[in-house]
């Protein structure tokens, strides 16, 4: 299943958000080794205090968690501002409404494995990316942006997803980061879709069905 947690529904969903933070812990510090907030086994900062809205995608049952991103307006405190502004020009103004970043993108590749062992992990990213998208599409939203290392725009760039880099900065980690945005539209969603062969919408506004299995369960 593929739905958004939103500030109104995280009490119903308490398990799902655990394993969120718990899968974020094990990518972003243990094996990414970024200088993340954790306590314990909990990947957790000051951002995830402001109410976000979660991309999730789960099992039928709703019970395991197989990946997450997170998205917030750029009208309030984000991380492109407040720690990734040198990744794009000063000249450059990406608060608006209509613009939300996209944090976080994680898959429990082990989770995943066991419940879709023919499902390869590239795939699934792309999955997930399309979900997003068409998260905001659904929601209004004009564009996404996001920080992400060079190596990821393959990724992106299998899954159909159209990102302008618009610019990128040393001094974060071993590798460079760059900020691309997305712009979010019906022609980009289709493209998406056809990289991906998939050919059904996968996110939905409504309660999610669980009786629904899409098509990309096998491995196109």
């Amino acid at each position: 299943m593929f739905f958004s947690l939103q500030a109104h529904n995280y009490d119903h969903h308490q398990p799902l958000m655990e394993q969120m933070f718990k899968l974020r812990k094990r990518v972003f510090q243990d094996t990414l080794k970024w200088d993340v907030c954790c306590s314990q086994d909990k990947e957790y900062d000051i951002y995830d205090t402001y109410g976000p809205a979660y991309v999730v995608w789960c099992s039928k049952d709703g019970q395991r968690l197989y990946g997450s991103m997170r998205l917030m307006p750029t009208t309030g405190p984000t991380l492109l501002y407040d720690t990734f502004r040198s990744t794009f020009p000063k000249t450059v103004n990406l608060v608006a409404p209509g613009i939300w970043e996209g944090t976080r993108l994680c898959i429990d590749e082990d989770v995943l494995a066991k419940d879709h062992p023919d499902l390869p992990v590239a795939r699934a990213f792309g999955i997930m990316l399309l979900t997003v998208y068409e998260c905001a599409l659904a929601h209004g939203i004009k564009a996404i942006v996001a920080n992400y290392e060079p190596r990821l725009k393959k990724i992106y760039d299998r899954a159909g997803a159209d990102v302008l880099e618009i610019g990128r900065a040393d001094g974060y980690g071993k590798y460079p980061v760059c900020c691309g945005t997305f712009e979010i539209n019906h022609q980009g969603r289709e493209n998406m879709r056809h990289a991906l062969k998939v050919h059904e919408p996968l996110f939905s506004r409504d309660v999610p069905n669980p009786e629904f299995t899409p098509a990309f369960a096998v491995a196109a």
